[in-house]
């Protein structure tokens, strides 16, 4: 059985990094998660918006985050102190670092699963699949058992600052933004890559099984 050669793992990890922008990219853009947000975790009754205000402001706000040419953040219903301004530009900073990624590494990445896809030998991948499938299973535990630590632990990583560190009187849209729904992107990110790699990791087992038959 042939086994990756040092250009097909190189070839791998940009596919991996491809799957997880793209699932950052979907979770980013996933507007109806939020708007089901707004009723599930009550934020209308924290705000004391609507939830047609709330959807105003959130896309003002993502508007903002993913246009690299909007250099001000304007949001009808909240002021955004100096200390959050600039945490929502380091923000906007790695959501456009993980689009140029995703972009970056999408051609070679649809290419190469693209030639063992139509060659036949999807199954070449197969192990390190099964491998980087293992991975968000270890993330949602601890996205499950402790949030929190994840949380505060993501934003040491990403940040080197504490303007992460909102407070309510100063930026109010934080109270818009509650600590749940974060959780629910992550875990959405989290089951996207998995539903990504796993369709792929089928694949490769359905190639390898009409190979041997």
């Amino acid at each position: 059985m042939q086994l990756m050669t040092l250009k097909n793992k190189g070839q791998f990890l940009l596919l991996v990094l491809f799957i997880l922008t793209l699932a950052i990219t979907l979770t980013i853009n996933a507007y109806p998660l939020y708007s089901w947000d707004i009723s599930y975790l009550s934020i209308e009754d924290k705000t004391g918006l609507s939830k047609e205000r709330l959807l105003i402001n959130y896309h003002e706000l993502m508007k903002y985050l993913n246009h690299p040419l909007i250099n001000e953040l304007k949001m009808s219903d909240f002021p955004v102190s100096e200390s959050g301004a600039f945490h929502f530009y380091e923000v906007k900073r790695l959501f456009l670092i993980n689009y140029v990624l995703m972009f970056i590494t999408g051609i070679p990445a649809v290419s190469f699963v693209s030639s063992l896809w139509k060659s036949g030998r999807l199954w070449l991948i197969k192990h390190a699949l099964a491998f980087t499938a293992l991975v968000p299973i270890i993330l949602v535990f601890f996205l499950l058992v402790a949030f929190d630590q994840v949380f505060v632990a993501f934003h040491h990583l990403m940040f080197n600052n504490d303007a992460w560190l909102f407070d309510p009187q100063t930026d109010p849209v934080i109270i818009a933004l509650p600590e749940q729904y974060f959780l629910h992107c992550f875990t959405l990110a989290v089951l996207l890559f998995e539903g990504f790699v796993l369709f792929l990791l089928i694949k490769s087992k359905q190639q390898l099984k009409k190979l041997r038959t």
